[in-house]
């Protein structure tokens, strides 16, 4: 019986307080790096074969967690003109757009172009 009121409450802790967190946008003043994707997307399910499952352990990941958004459910809020081509990756800061990187053709090339924004973005010209 125990084990059954354990589940419920781990459940019960899921919805109400990590659930809603795991797709909400980032806090004031902090970083995140959005995704906007979409179903049957070829070079999105290529980013998610080589550098998904590696980002969240990467500096870059804890710098500017990642955010997923399904661009059939409508563009994503703050951006700077409206996403055409996924996958976009959208480098987000206090709700706004800061830096893009249109496209994904490899992973060095998506770790290089994060790279640049970030430095960009250390040097203080966002």
């Amino acid at each position: 019986m125990r084990t059954s009121i354990f589940g419920r409450f781990l459940a019960l802790a899921w919805l109400l307080f990590l659930a809603p967190a795991a797709g909400a946008p980032a806090r004031a003043g902090e970083l995140e790096l959005v995704m906007v994707e979409r179903a049957g997307c070829a070079y999105c399910a290529r980013w998610n074969r080589e550098v998904a499952p590696v980002y969240d352990k990467t500096p870059e990941a804890r710098r500017a967690p990642l955010r997923r958004v399904n661009l059939d459910e409508g563009q994503p809020k703050g951006i700077v003109q409206a996403v055409r081509y996924t996958p976009t990756f959208l480098l987000m800061k206090d709700g706004g757009e800061i830096g893009r990187i249109t496209g994904y053709f490899d992973d060095g090339q998506f770790w290089g172009l994060l790279g640049g924004l970030l430095q960009r973005l250390d040097a203080g010209a966002s």
